[in-house]
Parts: C-alpha cells; structure tokens; sequence
C-alpha cells in the first residue's frame, strides 16, 4: 500500500476530469490523474460543440483563444422543423458555438494539466474503494499487473485475483464516465433509461462538402448529424427506426449512406469509413453528486441525448464548480460544509439539461399528427416570444442558468457574472485567471488593506459609475454583493467566501 496521502485523486481523464485537476493543480493543491486508458488522447470523440457558457469558464483559465483557434464558430444552430437558434446576439463574449471535437478540447486542458503539475498515472484501473471519517482508500491494479496475472494464468498457473496497489487521498472524484466505476463502488444506481437504440456513429470522408459547418435534420423516421473533424473527415451520427437492432449487429457503410439519406435527404457521396459503431443513448442521473469524500462529475453524474451538444460542456461546468470549492477547503480557506454546495447546485442543472435535451430529440423523432403538431407549435412560439426564446437559448448555451441564493439574499447572489470591462481596461475572466475571486468595487471605495487575500483575490474597480460592490467567485457566478459597499460589509463577505 501507499501510504502516502494525497489530498485529492481524480478518476477519469476525459475533458471533465482534466479541467478539475488542472485547476486544483494551479491552485496549490497536489492532485493524482488516473486513467485507465493509455498516455494517448483518443479520437474517437462523440462532442463536437462548446456552448459560450463553457467558452466562458476556458476564458476565465486563459484557454479560450487556443480551443477558438482549433475550432470553427457557428452564430446559428439548426435543430428540427425549421427551428434555428440564433447565438449572435448572446450577452457573451462568445455569441456563437464552436464546432470543434472532444480531443482537441483534451489537449488544450491536458496541456494546462501538465504544466499545472498534475501527476498522470496511465494504464491504471481502479477496481474499487472504501472511506473513512479521515480519507479514501483507492483499490488500483495497473495493466502491467493485469497482464502479468493473465500471462500466468495462460502458462498454467492459478488465475486468481491479480494483485493490485492502494492509494490513499482526502477526497476522490470519479470523472469516468456513464460506467464509473466510481459510482458503483460508492453504492450509488444510475436510475434512468434508454432512450433510442441502435445509433450509429461513423467517420467518413465526403466527396461533396455540406453547405454548413454542422449539418442537422430529422424526419419522422430518422434523425442525422454531420460536423467536421478537420482533417478531411466528417463524424455522422445517425438513428433510423426501421433500424432498431442490437449495439453488437454489424455496421456498413451502406446502411451508413441509408440513414444519411433519409435524414438529410443525400449521402454526400461518404467513402472511407475509418470506424464505424453503433450505441444507445440514454437518459440518466444519480441521485447524489456526492457520498462522504467521494464526488461524481460529468458522465459518471449525468447521462443524456446527444441533442443540442451539452454533454461536454455540462461536464466541464461540473468541475469548473467543484474545483475551486475543494481548493478552498483542502488549501484550509473554507470549512468543509463549502462542498455541500456542489449537490445543491449542479444537481438541478443536470436535471435540467436532461429534461432539455430529451425534449429536443423527442421532438425531433416526433411521427405522430398530435407530435408534429406540438412540434409546429413549439417552433412558431420560439420564432414568435423572445422572452421564450432567450430562455430556451439561456438553457443551450449555459449562460441562462444562475444558483439558488438564500432567502432575501441580493439579486445578483447566485447569477452568472458576465465578463464586463473594469476601470483599468482590463476585463473580469482575465483577473478570475489563477483561480482567484474578484471584488469588483466602486470608484470612491475606501476598504482597508486586503494583503491577507492578495494571492487568491484581486480588487477591481468598474469603469462605470456603478456603486454596487460584487464579490465574483472563480467560477464567475456572485459570491456575495452590496448597493452601499460599506468597507465593514465588505471585509466580512470576504472573510466569509476568500477565507
């Protein structure tokens, strides 16, 4: 066993996991990666989209403009029926979506790991845990273990269990996936259900580029999506209801082609194939994020539809809240009841982002007159109410969701700051960088020295006339906030949220 105690393991080094120990690392605090997979980034990606909320949080780490460069940005997003989202005019920096795959996105955030100090620990399995009021034990076994016991085994010796490592942390959280093994070893279930079987993925090249940077459509029988890997390949995914087989039926590229038709009404000449699968895509949540030390993020909390692209970036915003919050109770800034808030907050939104996504594919898949109705229906009410609309963009794009606050809190308690210009030129996700808080202060405040914070906050002034102070948490949402910036006030809301 390894005695030695981390202060926290992440499990899973998909985006989630490598943006959550990336900001613990660049925090101060000593963090573990462990990975089944080997030291290589698959690009065999189901994301292809980063919503602006999501741009936001890479902003505020000083990564938005290496992803923007990898990617493609795209101000209107078709769904189904005609219905098209219109993102330029956002209150976002970002009013688009970036068209851009899931590896390009972990190689930016395993970049910044790397240089942050994570330690990678490739090709190692965690086969199970156990907690204790003081810490975590971690069962680990790695694939040279494994391979030594299977080797074994074929040479005539006894199979038995290969023998594995123990790592010990203050906390883990399991970031790996719809199958973590995480969750099952903590107890939780993953209630939920398949919602369409038999999706088939393929990466093909096209002899006839679509009009579009993504291409989307549904009809009654069928449903496609085609977006670009940038290297000559597209990534279609595709459902046809005369096609409800097993996951394991073999895939060709003729049925490939058949499903692109029916959707999208041509095949694009595809030829090429360099992977072709099927999957099911479910609906699921567990019912806590958290279990004593242990916490869940991203797929291994949530599961949904591939519609309207929030699988990664739901996952991104898990960590982006869990992260600065375990920084600030290991790093002995915070009590340790700070992490209750991760369960309060990101729950509802996951619940929310199932519900939202589960609508769209629904109505996408809509056959029946009274379905094709409501979806005409829904369609001409988005086109028509703004207000409808603006909500249902909020819910897509990330930036619409805000935080339960206490009764008779401030209104901005709770609400996602956006990224407003300051009285020295600079802007708000450029001081958040390095994981601190801001206080953002009227002109004529007189609060006394703030040393004690100075490397976790930085005090900033607006470049309006505004006499509000606000006290922006690393994550960009309103810690605290006050109309009359008495420096008394502001010195207790920084001793309560900055520690």
């Amino acid at each position: 066993m390894n005695s030695a105690r981390r202060p926290v393991i992440v499990v899973g080094s998909g985006p989630t996991g490598l943006l959550l120990a990336g900001d613990l690392a660049t925090a101060g605090v000593r963090v573990t990666l462990l990975e089944k997979r080997a030291d290589h980034i698959s690009n065999l990606s189901r994301a292809f989209v980063l919503h602006a909320r999501t741009l936001e949080q890479l902003d505020a780490r000083g990564l938005a403009d290496a992803v923007e460069e990898a990617g493609r940005p795209l101000d209107r997003l078709r769904l189904f029926g005609g219905l098209t989202v219109a993102l330029d005019n956002l209150p976002s920096r970002f009013n688009h979506l970036l068209v851009i795959p899931q590896y390009e996105v972990e190689k930016v955030l395993r970049q910044r790991a790397v240089k942050a100090g994570v330690e990678f620990r490739y090709d190692t399995e965690v086969t199970g845990l156990s907690q204790d009021a003081d810490g975590v034990t971690v069962r680990i076994r790695t694939a040279a273990v494994a391979a030594d016991a299977a080797a074994t085994a074929e040479n005539g010796g006894a199979r038995g269990e290969a023998a594995g490592e123990e790592l010990r942390a203050a906390y883990v959280v399991g970031t790996d996936g719809m199958r973590s093994v995480v969750r099952d070893a903590i107890g939780l279930p993953f209630p939920g259900r398949s919602v369409i079987r038999s999706v088939v993925l393929a990466d093909v090249r096209l002899a006839e580029e679509p009009e579009s940077l993504l291409t989307v459509n549904a009809v009654g029988d069928a449903f496609a999506f085609l977006a670009p890997f940038g290297d000559g390949y597209y990534r279609l995914i595709g459902w046809n209801r005369a096609r409800d087989v097993a996951d394991d039926e073999p895939l060709d590229l003729d049925e490939v082609k058949e499903v692109t038709r029916l959707a999208l009404g041509r095949d694009f000449g595809m030829y090429d194939a360099r992977w072709m699968s099927r999957f099911h895509s479910d609906e699921r949540q567990a019912p806590a994020y958290r279990v004593g030390r242990v916490f869940l993020a991203g797929d291994a909390a949530h599961v949904h539809t591939p519609a309207g692209g929030q699988g990664m970036n739901t996952g991104l915003q898990d960590a982006a809240n869990l992260s600065w919050k375990l920084a600030q109770v290991v790093n002995g800034h915070a009590p340790a009841g700070l992490l209750d808030s991760y369960q309060a907050e990101r729950h509802p939104v996951g619940r929310s982002v199932l519900r939202s996504s589960g609508g769209i594919v629904r109505l996408a898949m809509a056959k029946r007159p009274w379905t094709l109705a409501l979806r005409a229906a829904l369609t001409g009410f988005l086109g028509a109410v703004a207000p409808a609309r603006r909500r249902a963009v909020g819910q897509l794009t990330g930036i619409g969701y805000r935080y339960p606050a206490p009764r008779g809190a401030h209104r901005l308690i709770g609400a996602r700051v956006p990224d407003v210009a300051l009285a020295d030129g600079g802007r708000l996700y450029e001081k958040l960088r390095g994981g601190r808080f801001v206080l953002i202060a009227p002109a004529a405040y007189g609060g006394r020295d703030t040393a004690a914070h100075q490397d976790r906050l930085a005090v900033v002034h607006w470049a309006s006339d505004r006499r509000t102070a606000l006290l922006v948490r690393p994550d960009g949402y309103a810690a605290w906030a006050s109309d009359t910036a008495e420096p008394a006030a502001v010195e207790a809301a920084l001793a309560t949220h900055v520690g």
